[in-house]
């Protein structure tokens, strides 16, 4: 199943994309995502280990399974006051 993947902030400034397309097998989990895109977007792995991701609207753990028909967003830690 193809996922399409919305970057926010930092995630998007790194690799210079509002959102990236993961290829996955079918039953893959938000972990399966997470570790496909470190592959895909070398220079922000380290920021997806600290990164929530959001599945239709609601952030999850990493065991959710994901469906072709998800809206899923990559959102990087904010910082500042």
């Amino acid at each position: 199943m193809l996922i399409r993947v919305k970057l926010f902030a930092a995630m998007r400034d790194l690799t210079g994309d509002e959102a990236v397309e993961v290829e996955l097998p079918d039953g893959a989990t938000v972990g399966d995502l997470r570790r496909e895109l470190g592959k895909q977007l070398p220079l922000a792995r380290s920021l997806l280990t600290r990164s929530a991701i959001a599945v239709n609207h609601d952030v999850v753990e990493d065991d959710r399974l994901l469906k072709a028909t998800d809206e899923v967003a990559a959102i990087p830690p904010v910082s500042g006051g």
